[in-house]
């Protein structure tokens, strides 16, 4: 089906040739004569595509519309239009997140092609909602605190640009879910988003993960390897956990975002790459930095646009709304209904102070789901289930409900914890304790809902 397009431009005879040109083609065409009547037609006509002109004298131009579109509906696709574009402007539309920009004088050729490739994107992107939709997407933020809110707001401004995002908050908080909604309302929404856990590259290795390397490089190179980089060139690059990258990790990373250009380990080419960095961390960086544990030039280069998640013990009004949405994940994965909770288990579930934040209420509410059947889940149930393994009532006998399952991971916690204590909060350290990888250790970390900075023990 042919996209919607909606031409925005103060003069009438651009405005009647375009018209004539794309309803010959069969398109669908609605047109506007200033920025201030671009808001109101885009309600009406629900546009895919926006001809947009850049000078509409005396305003709003073509900049400040595209801002206000951009904002308010991310997913049209919007082609600026300009004969007396500076390269500046051109640069700062590009920025806001533009598809194209035309100069005219205008041709039928090019109008064609652009409206036509714009269209496929944006129907690449109604796609894709819809695929999330109807799979029930776990990518979705919940809450409705006004620090949840905020963040959302915060995602609308920055998402349509193409400038790099820092998200910081502790673990399992939902980093990953801000960097997804970044990549799904921006520009590059039709593209791959590129995700990298800087945590789980062994150190010799993360040069080849980010920039490839070519065959013969290093022992063990069979095989020539595109890196992360070239994989996102187009989109996004999420690097999660960057605050856990070593300092010739984090010098090789600072030129490339420096310059856009890639070598490939054993490699003696080099290539630009068009790739929008969102970065994650749990760790101070700032503080990092002070104790020369971080650079600080590349600090900044990610540091453009700051968003911080708060842990889930600073917002208990949304843990009925978060329950609500995991009990339904949980359904649809386990095959049963969505499991029923009794007003005081909700109250408890959000008394409950969360170290693992939203990924561990996800793994309680998992955890009732399956030890509660069909039946509705009571307060004594979530007892059970925060308190980990049920202690013996008498000598022999459990307190039910209980499962092994549940007393296995309460007891590797409970020792994930202590080592990590015993190590100062050092998850390096620690996994040399407990005799393991760290990989592996954030890998169990993540499963069990344990925050990096979570050193209590059970007693």
């Amino acid at each position: 089906m042919k996209p919607r397009v909606l031409i925005v431009d103060d003069e009438q005879n651009i405005r009647r040739m375009l018209r004539a040109l794309l309803e010959q083609e069969a398109f669908e065409v609605e047109d506007a004569e200033s920025g201030a009547d671009a808001p109101g037609a885009i309600e009406s006509f629900d546009p895919d595509v926006i001809l947009l002109d850049l000078i509409m004298p005396p305003g709003p131009d073509g900049i400040a519309t595209l801002e206000e579109i951009r904002s308010a509906h991310p997913n049209i696709v919007v082609i600026m239009m300009s004969g007396k574009a500076a390269l500046a402007d051109a640069v700062r539309a590009t920025q806001l997140g533009a598809f194209q920009f035309l100069e005219k004088p205008l041709s039928p050729e090019g109008v064609l092609v652009a409206v036509g490739a714009a269209g496929e994107l944006a129907q690449a992107r109604v796609e894709n909602r819809e695929l999330r939709d109807a799979l029930g997407s776990s990518q979705t933020i919940v809450g409705q605190s006004s620090a949840m809110q905020h963040v959302r707001w915060l995602i609308t401004q920055v998402a349509p640009t193409h400038s790099r995002v820092l998200i910081t908050g502790e673990s399992g908080t939902g980093k990953e879910l801000v960097a997804r909604a970044l990549h799904e309302q921006s520009g590059r929404a039709g593209e791959r988003m590129v995700i990298v856990n800087c945590a789980a590259i062994p150190a010799t290795l993360v040069e080849s993960e980010l920039f490839g390397h070519e065959r013969g490089a290093f022992t063990g190179a069979v095989s020539r390897r595109r890196g992360r980089f070239a994989a996102a060139d187009g989109g996004t690059l999420f690097l999660d956990e960057v605050g856990d990258l070593g300092l010739d990790a984090q010098a090789k990373l600072l030129r490339v975002l420096e310059t856009g250009i890639i070598e490939p380990v054993g490699g003696d080419t080099q290539f630009e790459v068009d790739v929008r960095v969102i970065a994650a961390t749990n760790h101070d960086l700032e503080r990092k930095v002070a104790e020369e544990g971080f650079r600080a030039d590349l600090f900044y280069r990610l540091n453009v646009f700051p968003i911080h998640v708060p842990p889930l013990r600073d917002r208990p009004g949304d843990i009925p709304p978060l329950v609500t949405h995991l009990a339904g994940q949980v359904s649809a994965r386990i095959g049963r209904r969505p499991a029923a909770f009794a007003e005081p288990a909700v109250q408890r579930l959000a008394a409950h102070s969360w170290p693992g934040n939203v990924r561990e209420l996800a793994n309680i509410v998992e955890r009732l789901a399956i030890m509660a059947g069909d039946g509705a889940i009571t307060e004594d149930h979530v007892e059970a289930a925060i308190g980990g393994a049920v202690a013996p009532s008498t000598p022999g006998e459990f307190r039910l409900p209980v499962r092994l399952s549940v007393a296995l991971e309460a007891y590797e916690a409970e020792l994930i914890r202590e080592a990590i204590g015993a190590a100062g909060g050092n998850v390096a350290d620690a996994a040399r304790k407990l005799h393991t990888d760290r990989a592996n250790l954030y890998r169990r970390m993540r499963r069990l809902g344990i925050a990096h900075r979570d050193t209590s023990v059970s007693k």
